[in-house]
């Protein structure tokens, strides 16, 4: 099927640390001039009644139980055709229940395209007890116990992940998964790779997940693929120091794409602010122009890896 040359739709990902903060530092200015037709948004740290409307969007909204954390949603134009979360649709997959109530999972079918949207934030996590050193650590050891707790959630997510992607495809939709992973895949994704090394985000079993949870058949990291084999682009910078100004940060937000989806992304923008003094938070927005999807196309699931170098 030809493409209407110039239809696409753009795509945001983008942790706010806290809405109501983004909001006081001009969220709702990047949100209008940006005008994305989707955006997934991760940390709203806030109670539902504090969340506010998105001029132009409807929101599909979780912002679990646990008071001034987590929290996530997604920003439609079209209101979607179905909403998920954990809390309506406790997931299946062992070992997720347990997350369930903390707000940190989304998913829409969108009404006007033939796409299953996910959005998660994913926790942190922590070091495993062998790394931990009582005086070099910012928080106290706890004997590896949220390190633990996160290799939980990834292997239980991955089986959700699995089962979410294939359900999308028996309904003849592509699936997109954005958000905070809290996870950096390769050495292009962390300015200083080597002492990332032994930090939670880059531990070898971290990196080893997120490669089983991507490849040519499954979900493919869009923005690498745009981006190509070189450095960057960083989404994730410290509040202290001047990593900020240095551009010393990590990428943790994503696009993970059905191949058929990922074929058709374009180019990808990070949003990263001109100063320190006007950040909207210590993440920048993740933004991806995507060709249409059009209902009826074939082979919407299955293909190689994208190949492409455009970086906007």
């Amino acid at each position: 099927m030809s493409e209407v040359e110039g239809a696409g739709f753009t795509v945001a990902s983008f942790n706010v640390n806290g809405i109501r903060a983004a909001r006081r530092r001009g969220f709702d200015v990047w949100l209008a001039q940006r005008d994305p037709d989707v955006v997934g948004l991760q940390e709203l740290r806030c109670g539902i009644d504090d969340v506010g409307e998105f001029a132009g969007y409807t929101a599909a909204v979780d912002v679990g139980t646990i008071p001034g954390r987590n929290g996530v949603a997604i920003l439609t134009r079209t209101a979607p055709a179905a909403v998920r979360t954990w809390l309506t649709h406790p997931p299946k997959a062992r070992g997720l229940n347990a997350f369930a109530l903390e707000g940190r999972y989304v998913e829409v079918d969108l009404a006007d395209r033939p796409l299953t949207v996910a959005n998660i934030y994913l926790p942190k996590g922590g070091l495993p007890a062998e790394l931990q050193r009582p005086g070099s650590m910012r928080e106290k050891p706890d004997g590896g116990t949220k390190h633990a707790r996160k290799q939980r959630f990834l292997a239980a997510f991955a089986r959700e992940l699995q089962r979410s992607r294939l359900a999308a495809r028996r309904a003849g939709r592509e699936f997109l998964l954005l958000g905070d992973l809290n996870v950096a895949h390769l050495e292009h994704d962390v300015t200083n790779w080597r002492a990332a090394r032994k930090m939670e985000g880059f531990l070898p079993e971290e990196r080893e997940w997120f490669g089983e949870i991507t490849g040519s058949r499954r979900l493919v990291d869009v923005v690498r693929a745009l981006h190509g084999d070189r450095p960057g682009p960083l989404t994730w910078w410290s509040w202290a120091g001047e990593s900020f100004v240095k551009d010393v940060g990590w990428r943790i937000d994503h696009h993970l794409a059905t191949p058929g989806l990922a074929r058709r992304a374009r180019w990808v923008e990070v949003d990263k602010e001109p100063t320190p003094d006007v950040r909207l938070s210590d993440h920048a927005p993740l933004v991806v122009e995507y060709a249409e999807v059009n209902d009826g196309e074939k082979g919407l699931s299955d293909g190689p890896r994208p190949a492409g170098t455009q970086l906007g």
